[in-house]
């Protein structure tokens, strides 16, 4: 606090006492950070573990989050989809957005080492059943190791992941995805990030796949913007009718991906 310096006059001086005014007022408390933390991001598609989820149309997403001192943590996120009737454009399916509730506990170990374990759903509010499928609704147990700038992260299926089922109709049950990734602070709000997965669909090999990803971060004050490649192995060919080719769009082709996200 810059300090004043008042001149008085001698006649002033006589009527009122001597005050000191280079006293600095103690510093205000620090406000304890808020529990709750939001999250808002437009973003040029929709890409999940590689795959596109809104057929190349952009994407608006949030979220909330509730985060205990004690390391248990809740919230909840949002985003517009297509993927569900791109996939069964002739079974009258339909489900414009995803929603996903999840929660679970954060802790820290000796050695920069942290920890998080949790479950997580993913819910398209009124999509129906294809014929022959499982509900596109599912739920996934997680678990992470952190170490500094790296994570590794695997989930898995409780029921069929997706909707996928076997070519006999089986549940794919028990599916995973393997999630290697590395973000690293360059300094004066520049980022990068890298990333390797593997889904594997259990009973239908044809849906299991690899994918990647790297990109840069800036901070630009209000909000971050981040420009990534990424890219899958899955099998999308549309003129072989494989399973990730979704109403005509290749859902598993190399692409870049422009975000603006902010976090308040």
């Amino acid at each position: 606090m810059q300090k004043k310096l008042l001149v008085v006059s001698l006649a002033t001086a006589l009527l009122f006492p001597a005050t000191s005014f280079s006293q600095t007022a103690a510093p205000a408390a620090a406000a304890p950070a808020s529990p709750f933390t939001g999250n808002f991001m437009l973003a040029s598609e929709y890409l999940y573990r590689g795959i596109a989820q809104t057929g190349g149309k952009m994407a608006v997403q949030g979220g909330f989050d509730y985060a205990h001192p004690s390391g248990l943590y809740i919230g909840t996120w949002a985003s517009n989809i297509s993927w569900i009737g791109d996939a069964n454009p002739t079974l009258n399916t339909s489900a414009p957005i995803e929603v996903d509730i999840y929660g679970g506990y954060k802790g820290t170990l000796p050695g920069d080492i942290g920890f998080d374990i949790g479950v997580l759903t993913y819910n398209y509010p009124g999509s129906r059943k294809p014929t022959g499928n499982a509900k596109p609704q599912t739920i996934e147990g997680y678990g992470a190791v952190t170490w500094k700038w790296f994570t590794v992260k695997y989930s898995v299926s409780t029921e069929s992941l997706f909707g996928w089922t076997s070519p006999t109709g089986r549940k794919t049950s028990g599916s995973g995805y393997l999630d290697l990734t590395g973000t690293y602070d360059l300094g004066n709000g520049w980022g990068v990030v890298g990333h390797a997965g593997h889904q594997k669909v259990n009973h239908r090999t044809s849906a299991s796949y690899d994918d990647w990803k790297v990109g840069v971060t800036k901070d630009v004050g209000i909000g971050t913007v981040a420009l990534s490649l990424l890219g899958t192995n899955a099998k999308d060919s549309c003129s072989k009718g494989q399973d990730y080719c979704f109403s005509g769009y290749e859902a598993g082709k190399t692409r870049a991906l422009l975000s603006f996200g902010k976090t308040f």
